[in-house]
């Protein structure tokens, strides 16, 4: 059985997403605080839980600095981001800063128990209309490419194969939802993963996301496709 806990101070959505994940995880127990303080009391008190569930605009925490005090105080505690901002810059740096996922409060009742069963398996979550956007001219440091080669240079490195994982990638797919879009195997998808971030020069997942962004995959992929 799954412990849950909601960080919301609006009793209302609090309401509705224990109503959702009553109907969608019935094993799961969900508890609720209106405060970071409350949030940071119950864990004290709750060493079993699975996942927090933390928006952005409590009474007692300014944006992204509920995650960093709650990553620096609990940092067995997955914390998953549930909030009504959707700029993909502050997607970007709550993952950067620790977070499992983020899950806009306006994803569709069925979306919402895939991402909560996702990320409660271990796995990342990223909402991928939001990561389709075009990215800002800067993006963080910790993300920005660190290659000054121009646009769409790295993209040609990859090949087919690694030119559709990088696609899945970008809507936020599993390694094991990546296998079964491609009808391919887990471990092989994982090759592709590592050749992939290699090749684009990427730190990480996210970092390989975030240059797919800045080098137009979607774009580069249909002229692909147009002159084949």
């Amino acid at each position: 059985m799954y412990s849950l806990l909601v960080a919301d101070d609006h009793p209302l959505f609090r309401d509705a997403l224990h109503a959702v994940i009553s109907a969608g995880l019935t094993s799961a127990q969900l508890l609720e605080s209106d405060s970071l303080a409350a949030a940071i009391y119950t864990i004290d008190n709750h060493d079993e839980l699975d996942l927090l569930l933390l928006d952005l605009s409590l009474p007692d925490a300014d944006g992204l600095e509920g995650l960093t005090i709650l990553r620096e105080r609990f940092p067995w505690l997955p914390v998953a981001i549930v909030s009504a901002h959707q700029e993909r810059q502050l997607v970007l740096d709550a993952i950067t800063q620790g977070a499992v996922g983020y899950i806009p409060k306006s994803t569709p009742r069925e979306q919402l128990l895939a991402a909560l069963n996702q990320i409660l398996q271990g796995q990342l979550y990223l909402p991928a209309d939001i990561m389709r956007q075009p990215p800002p001219r800067m993006e963080s440091s910790a993300l920005a490419s660190s290659s000054s080669e121009p646009p769409r240079e790295r993209l040609i490195r990859l090949t087919d194969k690694q030119l559709d994982v990088l696609s899945c990638m970008t809507q936020g797919m599993s390694n094991k939802q990546i296998a079964r879009e491609l009808l391919i195997a887990e471990t092989t998808v994982k090759t592709h993963v590592s050749a992939v971030l290699r090749k684009l020069g990427a730190t990480s997942r996210v970092h390989a996301i975030v240059i797919a962004g800045e080098e137009e995959l979607g774009a580069y992929l249909a002229k692909r496709t147009s002159t084949n």
